[in-house]
């Protein structure tokens, strides 16, 4: 309990934590960040990117973002224990190392199909398949990695499309391990969804970058024993940023909202970061739980 409450306290003040302070559990669930920023050249982190680990194997991998490949093999993840990897949203900063993990994994004794899952396109930016075809297919970028379309190689990538509009909750992907389920949110006119993974009686919300047009996250994220957010904006925010990403008030109103145990700030950004006391008292306004200013490789047990 002390060594969390030190954690808490050095994260809420905006401190780097020493990857080796915090460690995954050998039993239980718990979520990693991999990567704690955005798609910034010069704040020293991973793009946002979550690990879900499940009895010490690391079961999903949500937005491989720069720097997850190496963040992952940092973490002590095994790409052959992976049930799924989940996009939120189909665009570099949270996709841009799925050929580093998949190129990385030919080695990795995997034998099972990957499925890869992804919210549908729109005329500017692509769907998950066809993401995967313009990576991997024949006439792809990486057309040596086309094998692994079919069980010509070791695995098989097996690509699906997530509805990334409307409000109905999409709930067809589950293992023996973990289930997923996941709603559209707006994040301007950028396709992009939320995931929900449950582990036994353990679940954990994966927000995304949203800005709660429709207020679905309340409902979504409700009794989650954690909320990961993307804290790319300050209170203040306006014009386009504010379409694409809730303010700090808003993020403590859908955490008291859905009763989560604990609120985690993701994706933090350049103009986020030294800010951090200001954040705290906009999302303290209305959630008392617990509150993790997000950095890499740190893990939380649920």
């Amino acid at each position: 309990m002390a060594r969390l409450i030190l954690t808490l306290l050095a994260c809420s003040l905006g401190a780097a934590v020493d990857a080796d302070t915090v460690q995954c559990g050998k039993e239980g669930v718990w979520v990693q960040i991999l990567g704690s920023g955005g798609s910034e050249l010069d704040d020293q982190r991973g793009a946002a990117s979550y690990v879900l680990w499940v009895d010490n194997h690391a079961r999903l991998l949500i937005d491989p973002g720069p720097g997850a490949a190496l963040l992952f093999e940092q973490a002590g993840g095994r790409f052959a224990d992976l049930d799924a990897i989940a996009l939120s949203q189909v665009t570099a900063d949270h996709a841009a190392d799925l050929v580093g993990l998949v190129s990385g994994g030919v080695d990795g004794e995997r034998d099972r199909p990957l499925p890869l899952l992804g919210p549908d396109g729109n005329d500017a930016t692509p769907s998950m398949r066809t993401l995967v075809e313009r990576l991997f297919g024949a006439q792809g970028a990486f057309p040596d990695l086309e094998p692994y379309l079919t069980f010509r190689a070791g695995f098989k990538i097996s690509p699906t499309n997530v509805p990334s509009t409307g409000s109905r909750r999409w709930a067809r992907f589950g293992s023996e391990n973990v289930r997923l389920a996941a709603i559209p949110v707006h994040h301007g006119s950028t396709p992009a969804v939320a995931w929900r993974a449950t582990a036994g009686a353990q679940s954990v919300t994966f927000g995304g970058d949203f800005n709660n047009d429709g207020n679905l996250m309340q409902t979504f994220a409700k009794g989650s024993d954690a909320l990961v957010v993307s804290h790319a904006i300050t209170e203040g925010t306006r014009g386009d940023l504010r379409d694409r990403y809730a303010t700090p008030s808003q993020l403590g109103r859908i955490a008291t909202d859905a009763g989560v145990r604990m609120l985690i700030l993701g994706h933090r950004m350049n103009r986020t970061r030294g800010l951090e006391s200001q954040t705290e008292a906009k999302i303290r306004e209305s959630y008392d739980g617990p509150l993790i200013f997000a950095n890499d490789l740190e893990c939380w047990g649920l």
